[in-house]
């Protein structure tokens, strides 16, 4: 398993699929700000529409665009007109997935809008790295026909809706956040973090060595191995790439592994320490606590028995 893909687990980021609209003529939408844990997004299937969010400049949304709000921020999509010329949306919740619609003809805007959960204090292993606003193009991005294929699917199976489609297309929503992640990874434009971290290929076989073996006791010389570098080489570059030492990423990780392990239920706090690399339950419940915000116990009672998202 690669190191992303690890990270996505620790974070139980899963994607739901919430509505579909159709909108045409004058339409204005608003979203409030999503709870913590939650980072909305869009997938413009057809026509066009802005996103005007508090603060920040207004998006264009065009065909194929996949905007997420990692923050979850309040926003609201419309056509570019007054407010005041809006056709009232409505909400068909009889169907598999629920419709907002202000027309019954031919829509301007084919839109579907959903999220993707996280644990919420996981949100650093990913979302804290990432704008405000991820908006990726389709027909831009490197890799843009494997993006093509996915929305094809997305389209056909909420088209169709046979059985199944709506746990094909949950499924498909987190392969939407792979790419859009993948782009932001690329661009270079990360600001340091454990996302910039695993960009850069040497250092991810770092990070992806304290992930398959967060037990064995680590030093930099060890992790500069992994690299292929010099000590002092891979200690500048973690660094300036992480703004953070490898130390600390390795007590964060082997912490989220812990949170894991607690999850499944199976394991005392002191076999969650040990299987993490730490010899003395006391030490490691402190590292916990200063973490994860919770004791283990606590932790563990919390998540233990958490419901899955439901559509909204």
């Amino acid at each position: 398993m690669d190191a992303l893909t690890r990270i996505l687990d620790l974070a139980n980021v899963q994607g739901a699929l919430d509505v579909r609209c159709y909108l045409a003529g004058g339409f204005s939408v608003e979203h409030d700000a999503s709870f913590d844990g939650e980072a909305p997004f869009h997938l413009v299937l057809a026509g066009t529409a802005f996103m005007d969010l508090p603060g920040l400049p207004t998006v264009t949304m065009s065909p194929g665009d996949l905007i997420v709000l990692p923050r979850g921020t309040p926003h609201r999509v419309h056509d570019g007109g007054p407010r005041s010329a809006a056709v009232p949306v409505q909400v068909d919740r009889d169907a598999a997935l629920h419709i907002k619609r202000n027309t019954l003809g031919p829509a301007d805007l084919d839109l579907l809008c959903g999220r993707f959960t996280f644990a919420p204090d996981a949100a650093r292993l990913v979302f804290d790295a990432l704008p405000a606003v991820l908006h990726v193009k389709v027909s831009e991005a490197h890799g843009s026909a494997a993006l093509d294929a996915v929305v094809a699917m997305f389209r056909d199976e909420v088209n169709r809706l046979e059985p199944g489609a709506l746990a094909v297309v949950t499924s498909l929503t987190r392969a939407l956040l792979v790419f859009a992640l993948r782009a932001c990874m690329r661009d270079g434009q990360l600001p340091p973090s454990l996302l910039s971290l695993m960009a850069e290929p040497r250092l991810g076989r770092a990070v992806l060595a304290m992930l398959r073996e967060p037990e064995r006791e680590w030093t930099v010389e060890l992790l500069a191995r992994e690299a292929a570098m010099s000590r002092a080489t891979f200690a500048r570059h973690f660094e300036a790439r992480g703004n953070v030492a490898p130390h600390e990423v390795l007590t964060l990780l082997r912490m989220h592994l812990a949170g894991d392990l607690l999850r499944r239920g199976d394991l005392t706090a002191g076999a969650v320490a040990d299987r993490v690399g730490y010899r003395s339950e006391s030490a490691f419940g402190k590292a916990f606590v200063r973490t994860m915000g919770v004791t283990p116990a606590r932790y563990r009672r919390d998540h233990l028995h958490a419901p899955p998202p439901e559509a909204t």
